[in-house]
């Protein structure tokens, strides 16, 4: 059983992450944290690809002088492929042959394992650093293999192709919606809702994917991480999309997955915002709340209330500007019975003071 001081205990989190999501989950709920599962995208493999098969084929009869790969679970992937083909030996051959660069410490572990040794890495981890590298060390008709990470990557292939190198793009699994889009979409209403602390992310095409799910909504959403909803991205290249839109990002120091959980242990509750109520210390953190160190949950209706209160502490709001910070379709029935919750959750009426036909207050000290 969690203990109230684990140090994310009352915070709720979204997991968007596919392949780790499980182990990304148990790291935050061992460390108290209430976890919502929802990937934003799959991974579909394409061992059986022609295209692939075709692309290894090419390389292994005519060797690149450069290989970038670019993920640890694609170059895992295609030496899999290779060696089902009878083509692993040829392919090692020809990549140990080049001049061999690892975007990252995950495509670097795979490279290792497989006993090859990339001559450069970019401290980025970024593609934007790894072909700055490239052209300054000139690409013209050289031959280069692009170990893609899940998608096309127009601009970075199309640069070295412009400045005259030969690309031979590698596809060795490609990015899917999810299965059941119900999870991520939901985590969408939860963030407009201000009902989540915090969205993890550990590649950039789930940031995408998230976006898209939002649609019409995504403006609000925008608006919802730019402000009370942490991003929280595994590193650099994950946190791109969402710094080109503005929003703050955090990130750890090293991109891996228990970096950003002690990133989120340290940064959550110094989010959280804290009050001096009827002579009790009040802390508001995502669905529950911490009164003098002791942990209250609330359902989403009385937490909405309170934090409707303590963003004007002290003064008196009226059911009607309640009432918007309620559910739709929530009526002043609504209004009066979350504050009854919320007084029974907090530990009494001292906290929530009514003010005859006027409204609530929070008895801030």
């Amino acid at each position: 059983m969690l203990r109230e001081t684990e140090p994310l205990c009352g915070f709720t989190i979204a997991v968007t992450a596919d392949r780790r999501r499980d182990e990304l989950a148990a790291l935050l709920e061992r460390r108290g944290a209430r976890v919502v599962l929802a990937p934003a995208l799959r991974i579909v493999p394409l061992a059986d690809d022609g295209e692939l098969r075709a692309a290894t084929t090419a390389l292994v009869e005519h060797p690149p002088d450069i290989v970038v790969a670019c993920t640890g679970i694609g170059l895992r992937g295609w030496l899999e492929a290779a060696e089902g083909w009878g083509l692993s030996e040829p392919l090692k051959a020809v990549v140990a042959g080049a001049y061999l660069i690892a975007r990252g410490p995950k495509a670097r572990g795979a490279l290792r394992a497989a006993g090859l040794v990339d001559a450069w890495s970019p401290d980025s981890e970024s593609c934007d650093e790894v072909l700055a590298h490239l052209l300054d060390r000139g690409v013209d008709g050289k031959r280069i293999a692009v170990q893609l990470h899940g998608e096309p990557q127009p601009e970075f292939c199309g640069a070295l192709a412009a400045a005259g190198a030969d690309v031979v793009e590698v596809s060795v699994y490609r990015w899917r919606p999810p299965a059941d889009p119900t999870p991520l979409r939901r985590v969408v209403d939860l963030a407009l809702g201000r009902l989540i602390d915090a969205v993890t992310f550990t590649s950039a095409p789930a940031v995408g994917a998230l976006l898209r799910m939002a649609g019409p909504d995504t403006g609000a959403l925008l608006d919802a991480l730019r402000t009370d909803v942490l991003a929280a991205c595994v590193g650099p290249v994950t946190a791109a999309p969402l710094h080109r839109r503005g929003i703050p990002v955090m990130q750890p120091s090293r991109a891996r997955l228990g970096a950003l959980v002690r990133a989120l242990v340290e940064e959550l509750p110094k989010r959280a915002p804290t009050l001096r109520v009827a002579g009790q210390e009040v802390t508001l953190r995502g669905h529950a709340a911490l009164v003098d160190g002791s942990l209250r949950p609330m359902a989403p209706a009385p937490m909405a209330v309170l934090r409707a209160l303590a963003a004007a502490p002290g003064r008196v709001l009226s059911r009607a500007a309640l009432l918007s910070a309620l559910p739709r379709g929530a009526d002043e029935h609504a209004v009066e019975m979350a504050v009854a919750r919320l007084r029974a959750a907090l530990g009494g009426s001292a906290f929530v003071q009514t003010v005859v036909k006027r409204g609530y207050r929070l008895r801030v000290d």
